[in-house]
């Protein structure tokens, strides 16, 4: 299948902003968090609370990237392929490399007195079941892989779908993602209650959308270069400034917040989000490069190994730049994120050179 060149520049871009998201966490985690926030949040000043809402906000865009990429590759799934044939191809590419990790995050912090024994004979215990203590970024393979099993369910649809269908889908989709707001200010609607979480758009909430999203741009959005520019440009600067400030007017220094609460506009699957999202991913789509220049080529298909290990390398420099340089905020934040991320691909390409290499790092 012929590279289509601006996905390596998206996938690429949205690598860097998973670090800047985790980069950023680090200054708003409560007492006794790692290099993710818990499940309570605390700013020590306004400076944080600044570029924390900055920084991370404008980065929310990062996991549905990934997603709106994937689904742009695979969805719908080819006809010479049946079910089986889809997961064994998927699932060998992304499985092995993510046990091997969650093994590693539950093993290797061991050494260096991050966890103890306990803790990762229990983390190895759950291997199946979810992700070890320090790995909280591999919660992002658990919804890919099930948007995986779920693709060959919805590419009998897809192919036969108009595009007046899909965008009927996409408004259910979009009205879902209003939801986080609505039950904020006004309570439990469409059937959810206490002992009922599956409201009326249930099955139209959630990643699937960005699926059906990602089909609609590639197979009946036919704008040209300059209307994907002015649009994509609106819908990116309209989801970024209503992500950003969903954080920053809740975040008052000095207060222990409950961080879903202050969090609830940098939740994936919002409104805000998935205009910040789709007007970047309609950016990105003018780029009409013949090839990929070899670097972010070389970037793009060492990505999924940056992203597995890029933990292990940010907390050092977490480390250097806030502990030891105490760097002011404005510039720690993108250095932890820039040097995590330069050390994670020296990282990749070392390892790309052992035989067998695919097993670990995709």
């Amino acid at each position: 299948m012929k590279r289509i060149v601006f996905l390596d520049y998206v996938r690429v871009f949205a690598c860097f902003l998973v670090m800047l998201v985790h980069a950023s966490e680090n200054y708003y985690g409560a007492p006794g968090s790692t290099d993710m926030v818990g499940p309570q949040s605390f700013l020590n000043n306004e400076t944080d609370r600044l570029w924390v809402s900055l920084y991370d906000g404008f980065s929310r865009m990062s996991v549905p990237l990934f997603m709106i990429v994937s689904a742009y590759l695979l969805v719908p799934m080819k006809d010479e392929q049946n079910m089986w044939q889809f997961y064994k191809r998927r699932f060998k590419h992304i499985l092995p490399p993510m046990f091997i990790f969650m093994i590693l995050y539950s093993t290797l912090p061991l050494l260096w007195g991050q966890i103890d024994s306990d803790t990762s004979i229990k983390d190895l215990s759950r291997l199946l079941l979810n992700f070890p203590t320090l790995a909280g970024h591999l919660w992002f393979m658990f919804p890919l892989i099930s948007l995986y099993l779920f693709i060959p369910m919805i590419s009998p649809w897809l192919n036969k779908a108009t595009a007046k269908e899909e965008r009927f889908f996409l408004v259910l989709f979009l009205i879902s993602t209003c939801m986080p707001y609505i039950i904020r200010f006004y309570g439990e609607i469409w059937g959810q209650c206490f002992w009922n979480e599956y409201h009326m758009l249930w099955y139209f909430s959630g990643y699937l959308g960005y699926l059906v999203l990602a089909h609609y741009i590639r197979v009946h959005l036919k704008w040209n270069k300059h209307k994907r520019l002015v649009v994509g440009a609106f819908l990116m600067i309209v989801g970024a400034v209503w992500t950003i400030l969903s954080f920053y007017i809740q975040a008052i220094p000095g207060v222990l917040h409950v961080t879903p609460v202050i969090e609830i506009g940098w939740s994936f699957c919002t409104i805000n989000c998935v205009s910040l999202t789709a007007g970047t991913f309609l950016l990105f789509s003018c780029i009409e490069r013949k090839e990929t220049p070899s670097f972010i080529l070389d970037l793009s298909k060492l990505s999924y190994g940056m992203y597995l290990m890029h933990i292990f390398w940010l907390g050092m420099w977490v480390g250097v730049f806030k502990e030891t340089l105490a760097l002011p905020t404005c510039f720690a934040i993108p250095a932890i994120a820039i040097a995590t991320f330069v050390l994670c691909y020296i990282t990749s390409k070392i390892i790309s050179y052992i035989p067998g290499s695919k097993w670990l790092i995709g």
